[in-house]
């Protein structure tokens, strides 16, 4: 398990630790004695923190969602005036840091996804808290251009979570893409969607 950092709150312990535990064990690893055990905490320390499992898996979406901002850094997204570019640079410099420095924290995200398909007050819960990026990028794409900003930000979604999940948990799992190359299939498909109208560098 990870170490914590110096003056972690006890709840920040144990949901860092609930993140750890789903990505090493998965779903059904994460207990609030297995918590506990890996924490180093005393007996019943996770029941304090989250009384019921759906609780302590709230909590480790929150937690979750406050370390992938860092990850993810939206400060970082940069300004429509950037152009295209810009923000190639911005997403292409987000999904590479996910997969070469916090592959952990993206099984964690897959394992929560998966169990907020059978949890329906999770799925709500989930999807709120995701939706904030959701609605940067889709102001992104209209501000440059976008003729369909909605539909635009899901493909992008969609092609960064599909690119970050075959890269850690599918078949190109060995295969890490650089950050040029990641650079190369966000400027094909940003292109494609802004037409000849915003063009992007070569």
């Amino acid at each position: 398990m990870p170490a914590h950092s110096t003056g972690a709150s006890r709840a920040e312990v144990v949901a860092d630790t609930a993140l750890a535990l789903l990505a090493e064990r998965g779903m059904r690893g994460l207990t609030h004695r297995a918590v506990d055990e890996a924490a180093v905490l005393p007996p019943g320390s996770t029941s304090n923190v989250a009384r019921t499992r759906q609780a302590l898996l709230e909590l480790a979406v929150r937690r979750h969602a406050e370390r992938e901002a860092r990850v993810l850094a939206l400060h970082e997204m940069p300004d429509p005036d950037g152009g295209p570019d810009a923000l190639v640079d911005g997403l292409a410099l987000a999904v590479h840091r996910s997969l070469t420095r916090n592959r952990e924290l993206l099984v964690a995200r897959y394992e929560l996804a998966l169990e907020a398909t059978r949890r329906p007050e999770l799925r709500a819960y989930y999807d709120a808290i995701g939706a904030r990026y959701g609605d940067r990028l889709t102001a992104l794409v209209a501000a440059l251009g976008s003729t369909d900003p909605a539909r635009h930000a899901l493909s992008l979604v969609a092609w960064a979570d599909g690119l970050m999940f075959s890269c850690v948990a599918g078949s190109f799992s060995q295969r890490v893409p650089g950050l040029d190359e990641v650079r190369t299939g966000l400027r094909e498909l940003l292109a494609g969607m802004l037409g000849t109208a915003a063009p992007l560098r070569r």
